[in-house]
């Protein structure tokens, strides 16, 4: 008989069990026949592997924050140094790019935050939750420290957590409705924030603007301040003096100019002093200098450049009574709607700093340390005049602004850290007003100066 066409087998019953019966008590050997069937082909058939799927919620995203091109710009800048330093992991690195302080805060200030901290674990010095505007004698030290004889008093001013997030405050009270100026370049939150509230259109790549926003642009030509005839009109007017990134300061006549504009539009500015105290010359320190600004303006500030409250976040904001809406209600009464809804109020800890930096020894101390910053610009601006560079900004900032002509500001960045190892940022980061050009931060340890400006000479001499 074929194989194929049939085949016996005689497998032992004590082996294979499983395949007949057997009998336990027998101990003989039973053949059992198997049949088969014909041998054939056998074709083997993948089968497609299962797709994974991500579960998905029913939430859209919010279409204003899709708008936002790239990231923020200085975390952005801090994702490359950190692959520049995956790459070259043995260079000493210089961060004189993302404007973060560096030395220490006054031990003045310091043992002020200490004893209110060690204050908290006794019954007698413990408090919770302070109020959202912040603690009066903190108000009543700014308004007297930096508002003397302007007309601004302790209830205008609310205690925040730094201005950065008091741009972000307001802007929810202002709504996705209104129309909204920044000088070009400027201080990226400004126009960031614009976007997530909707105030804005889509990015349009060919220009490098948001549609609906009203750039107005500061060059070297016109004294980096907007001719404000070319402007257009708009609600909101973001205007930060001394200037962040070109350090440029505004003159009290070109301040008067744009209190008029203002005045003349209806519209609100938002004063952003966060460097005031860097001002070498005449040059207002505040909006509030100008007379009528309290009809039209709101002014934030802070401690970060001034005390190295980076890390610490302290600041405030100036809302006047006599600043209304087109309704005649208050705007400060609505700013306070939003604090009360989305803050709970600065650390107890940091107001305690604030107001040791505001006492006679503290203010001392931290016009030492903005002394120490200032001399770091003064080296920095040295260095690039002497290379030949066209040199903006660092007599009224901490910031120098460096001209390339006819450069790509993000081919400079990458240039300058390839080369030297030091950290800058990119001027169109802050607009296309910035492009071509660098800042420079002199927020620094001075041997960190010194070595980056020695970098800079071996690598454009």
């Amino acid at each position: 008989m074929s194989l194929q066409s049939h085949l016996t087998a005689s497998i032992s019953s004590s082996s294979s069990q499983f395949l007949a019966p057997s009998n336990f008590n027998s101990s003989r050997s039973v053949s059992v026949s198997v049949p088969t069937k014909r041998l054939g082909t056998c074709r083997c058939v993948a089968t497609p592997a299962e797709e994974k799927t991500t579960y998905k919620t029913k939430v859209s995203r919010n279409a204003n924050i899709a708008k936002l091109q790239a990231g923020y710009l200085f975390p952005e800048v801090a994702r490359r140094r950190n692959a520049h330093l995956a790459k070259y992991p043995d260079a000493k690195v210089i961060s004189l790019g993302i404007g973060d302080t560096t030395e220490p805060i006054p031990e003045v200030i310091t043992s002020a935050m200490s004893k209110r901290s060690y204050g908290l674990s006794t019954l007698e010095g413990y408090s919770g939750y302070g109020a959202e505007q912040g603690e009066r004698p903190l108000r009543a030290a700014i308004a007297s420290t930096f508002y003397k004889d302007l007309g601004i008093e302790e209830d205008d001013i609310f205690v925040s957590d730094g201005a950065k997030c008091d741009i972000s405050r307001l802007q929810i009270v202002f709504g996705s409705d209104v129309t909204m100026a920044v000088q070009d370049p400027s201080y990226p939150a400004y126009v960031d924030s614009s976007v997530i509230m909707g105030q804005t259109g889509q990015y349009q790549k060919d220009v490098q603007k948001y549609a609906n926003i009203e750039y107005m642009k500061c060059t070297p030509e016109n004294g980096f301040f907007p001719d404000l005839s070319t402007v257009a009109r708009t609600d909101i007017i973001f205007f930060c003096s001394p200037n962040n990134p070109t350090g440029a300061a505004a003159t009290r006549e070109q301040l008067t100019r744009l209190v008029r504009f203002a005045k003349d539009n209806g519209s609100i500015i938002v004063y952003d002093s966060a460097y005031a105290m860097y001002m070498s010359n005449d040059n207002p320190r505040s909006i509030f200098e100008i007379p009528g600004a309290k009809e039209v303006a709101i002014e934030t500030a802070s401690f970060s450049k001034y005390a190295g409250f980076t890390g610490v976040r302290l600041g405030w904001t100036v809302v006047p009574k006599q600043l209304l809406f087109s309704d005649g209600s208050p705007i400060a009464k609505d700013f306070n709607r939003i604090v009360c809804t989305c803050f709970n109020g600065a650390s107890n800890i940091s107001q305690a700093g604030g107001l040791a930096c505001l006492s006679p020894e503290g203010f001392k101390a931290m016009q030492e340390v903005i002394g120490f910053y200032k001399q770091n610009t003064e080296i920095i601006m040295e260095t690039f005049n002497s290379l030949g560079f066209k040199v903006y900004g660092g007599t009224n900032a901490p910031y120098v602004w460096v001209h390339f002509p006819g450069r790509s500001s993000w081919d400079v960045f990458a240039e300058i850290l390839e080369k030297t190892h030091v950290v800058t940022t990119p001027g169109s980061g802050f607009g296309p007003g910035g492009e071509g050009f660098i800042r420079v931060s002199a927020f620094g340890h001075r041997e960190n100066v010194l070595e980056a400006c020695r970098r800079f000479k071996q690598l454009y001499k």
